[in-house]
């Protein structure tokens, strides 16, 4: 999907919750920009419950945010480690940035020389780097062996790249400390330049967040289900609106090449399987909240478009070729108008209605990002 043509003024970033920009209002005091093919119609999302109808089915993600980022120490370089995912054998998917004085990060820089001669990195690297030889730098990420100090005594080194498409992620290995442990001692919510502050751990959780046992969870949060409140939870159930849980743990996402995602692990449980497959053999729409429940739905659903109970890792990338067999709606968040995430909302509705949406959306002064407004693609 080429680039949308529309371009996103940077004030329309949100840059704060909406309780904090609008003292009074709660999570559901965003707007709501609701999609019925090239129809438009705009809208403040308490007014959910008036556009859906008895027996449609909302999908949600239980994921619950993760505090991923935490400061380390490369040689004498600081660095901010961003946690994605955990494997299965224990090690972290990771991403090493630095911090760009305001609070946030960047993208490391590529690293030769002098630079390389502050990496403590293991074997011959090393020993060329301390001799001040020139290293081809390897990306954003690092290289293997390098070695990055934690608080707490904590240790993490990194060992492959994630993947061959590059190397941003990598799997690392830790020790000295637990990982979720080290999280709520020492980590904060990733956040980007586009925000104002640091916010607390409570502001990136959703209503639907569930803890799990092993302390795994998204290194950025669902966000399509942040307006959601326990009040108009209840309002949608009383008017016969239902609910099907489902988990994906989200990684980091590329947050300067907008790459497409990485496998990341998910849940269909039975129940919410049984609950999607009754809602389609009758008149009820499976509206997904969030890419992220249309990624999980879809890697449970068969060529017969039935849901089947599945957990594991999905590496499904939704893309319009692909479609959808099961997703009929979706809410989600604005997405920069070169984000892989279109292909996923052209997939649900086509691409005459995502160009007519935005476009609405940016004459609307919709704000976007993770605190901003929201939008619902309806058949």
């Amino acid at each position: 999907m080429p680039a949308l043509a529309v371009g996103v003024p940077e004030e329309l970033s949100a840059r704060v919750p909406v309780e904090q920009r609008e003292p009074g209002l709660d999570r559901d005091g965003v707007r709501l920009l609701v999609s019925r093919g090239t129809e438009v119609s705009h809208h403040a999302f308490a007014e959910l419950p008036g556009l859906l109808r008895a027996g449609d089915l909302l999908v949600v993600n239980t994921s619950p945010t993760l505090a991923a980022a935490v400061d380390g120490r490369v040689g004498h370089a600081r660095v901010v480690v961003h946690f994605s995912t955990r494997g299965d054998d224990g090690r972290w998917a990771v991403e090493l940035r630095e911090p760009d004085g305001r609070g946030t990060t960047r993208a490391r820089t590529e690293m030769t020389g002098t630079t390389h001669a502050r990496m403590d990195v293991t074997g011959v690297t090393r020993a060329r780097a301390e001799e001040g030889e020139g290293v081809e730098g390897r990306g954003c990420g690092g290289l293997a062996g390098t070695r990055v100090r934690l608080p707490g005594g904590a240790r993490l080194v990194l060992e492959e790249p994630l993947s061959a498409r590059g190397e941003r992620l990598w799997w690392a290995r830790v020790s000295g400390a637990v990982v979720p442990a080290l999280l709520r001692e020492h980590g904060r919510p990733i956040r980007y330049s586009y925000t104002e502050r640091d916010q607390p751990l409570s502001v990136y959780q959703t209503v639907f967040a569930l803890p799990y046992a092993d302390g795994t969870g998204s290194a950025e949060m669902p966000s399509a289900a942040r307006p959601f409140t326990a009040g108009l939870v209840a309002e949608l159930v009383s008017r016969g609106v239902q609910f099907a849980p489902v988990t994906l743990h989200t990684g980091v996402a590329s947050a300067e090449s907008h790459e497409p995602p990485y496998p990341e692990r998910f849940a269909v449980p039975e129940a919410s399987a049984r609950l999607i497959n009754a809602a389609r053999a009758g008149d009820g729409r499976v509206v997904a909240v969030g890419t992220t429940a249309v990624r999980a739905v879809e890697s449970a659903a068969g060529a017969d478009g039935v849901v089947r109970a599945r957990a594991g890792w999905t590496d499904l990338v939704v893309t319009p070729e692909r479609g959808v067999r099961v997703v009929e709606g979706l809410l989600t968040g604005l997405h920069e108008p070169e984000a892989s995430h279109l292909l996923m909302l052209e997939a649900v509705a086509g691409r005459a209605a995502i160009d007519r949406g935005y476009e609405a959306a940016v004459r609307g002064r919709y704000l976007w990002h993770e605190f901003g407004d929201v939008h619902l693609l309806l058949p």
